[in-house]
């Protein structure tokens, strides 16, 4: 079973998200932008793909691996993920651990129970998904919804690995 695949766990991680996303939106955040952010930092090398990107090393070295070893490709998994959202998002507003609220579009929030929870994750994967979410947060929430989703469409788009600089043209192993 794949970890996505456990309800707990991913509210858990949006638990998470919510509290590190309350200092750069204190209002909360909407259900399309949360999905977005909650994907990338589960997968933030698909932000971070170039080499001499600095947050590129400070992810790898954090545990993060561009192979992966899922079947499906960024962008099936991504559309997998969406559909869980909104059912996730009920449970944690039905839990009291994340308030809704209508300004324009609806925004989610952390009640004190859930950041209470969410200050207790001590997990090293919490940690590391926290310095993610950090990233993609830092890269992606100054721009627009439209842009956000542009960009979303670059980085879910599989780019072949370029063959070592060593390596003749023609070798194909």
């Amino acid at each position: 079973m794949n970890a996505e695949d456990s309800r707990e766990f991913r509210l858990a991680r949006l638990t998470l998200l919510l509290a590190i996303a309350a200092d750069a939106e204190p209002d909360g955040i909407d259900a399309e932008r949360l999905g977005i952010y909650d994907f990338l930092a589960a997968h933030p090398l698909l932000v971070a793909r170039e080499e001499g990107d600095p947050d590129r090393r400070v992810l790898r070295l954090a545990g993060f691996d561009d192979r992966s070893l899922a079947y499906a490709s960024p962008a099936q998994r991504f559309v997998t993920a969406q559909l869980r959202l909104s059912e996730d998002l009920a449970t944690l507003v039905r839990w009291e651990l994340v308030r809704a609220s209508a300004s324009g579009r609806v925004r989610y929030r952390l009640t004190d129970a859930g950041r209470g929870l969410a200050g207790q994750f001590t997990a090293r994967y919490a940690q590391i998904y926290a310095d993610a979410a950090r990233v993609v947060i830092r890269r992606a929430r100054r721009m627009s919804g439209k842009r956000l989703r542009a960009h979303l469409r670059q980085w879910l788009t599989v780019v072949p690995p370029s063959p070592p600089r060593d390596s003749p043209p023609w070798d194909v192993t």
